[in-house]
């Protein structure tokens, strides 16, 4: 069994040739490859890749979302994360994504997403 910084080594490879990981469509411009789990529905991980002008809509964290933008960018409505950024949701956070010239990003959820338009 490897160990953790091991284990983010491994990552790190994979990542650093996405066109040989097995990617699957999340949303319009937005593909995951995972790690465990599946992305939005509980505990999971996975590598997203966004296309230029791709997003992901408004939801809300049920718990702890962190994002590690590995290649490109990305922003919310608070600020723009380049690569090197760690962004973390806490629960009950809201955001949408767009990546405006396409990233590549590890994405690790503690529990599920609820997608939909905010009550303000």
């Amino acid at each position: 069994m490897t160990g953790p910084s091991q284990a983010f080594a491994e990552l790190l490879q994979r990542a650093a040739d996405p066109e040989r990981l097995h990617w699957e469509p999340l949303r319009p411009g937005v593909e995951f490859h995972a790690l465990y789990g599946r992305p939005g529905q509980g505990p999971a991980a996975a590598l997203l890749r966004y296309e230029p002008g791709a997003s992901v809509p408004e939801h809300r964290h049920i718990d702890y979302e962190h994002i590690l933008v590995l290649r490109g960018s990305q922003r919310d409505a608070n600020a723009h994360y380049p690569a090197g950024t760690l962004l973390v949701s806490p629960p009950g956070s809201r955001h949408a994504v767009t990546s405006d010239d396409g990233c590549l990003v590890l994405t690790i959820w503690s529990g599920p997403l609820e997608f939909g338009t905010s009550t303000n």
